[in-house]
């Protein structure tokens, strides 16, 4: 099965370093994309919608936490599944994150281990 996932960061440096620690992890994606924010991580999703998207929380123009909301409502996207890709690591953030519709979260630093044990129930 075709796979494809998002990278959602407003750092481009940081969507590099979690794509080569995917890479590293040993999994594959037949199709990558990227996007610097959440409004811009919809507007590609309408377009060519992924399986996978990972999500930084605090980037300008929407937030992680907004784009999983957004990406909630559209029936389209609900196979879509959503990691939060984060150096905020306070609990309460997690479980809210989780409840608007979120499949995981990983803190930063993360390790090639991290991407393999979340993303790997998504890859069959």
């Amino acid at each position: 099965m075709a796979k494809s996932i998002m990278i959602v960061d407003d750092s481009a440096t940081m969507r590099k370093i979690i794509m080569r620690t995917i890479n590293m992890s040993g999994l594959e994606f037949d199709r990558t994309e990227e996007a610097g924010n959440g409004a811009e991580a919809l507007e590609k999703m309408g377009a060519n919608p992924v399986e996978i998207m990972l999500c930084d929380v605090n980037m300008p123009e929407m937030s992680g936490t907004e784009l999983v909301k957004k990406v909630r409502e559209v029936s389209a996207y609900a196979d879509t599944k959503i990691i939060m890709v984060s150096t905020e690591s306070s609990q309460e953030l997690i479980d809210n994150t989780i409840a608007d519709g979120a499949n995981g979260f990983i803190t930063k630093p993360f390790t090639p281990e991290k991407f393999q044990e979340e993303l790997s129930p998504y890859m069959k």
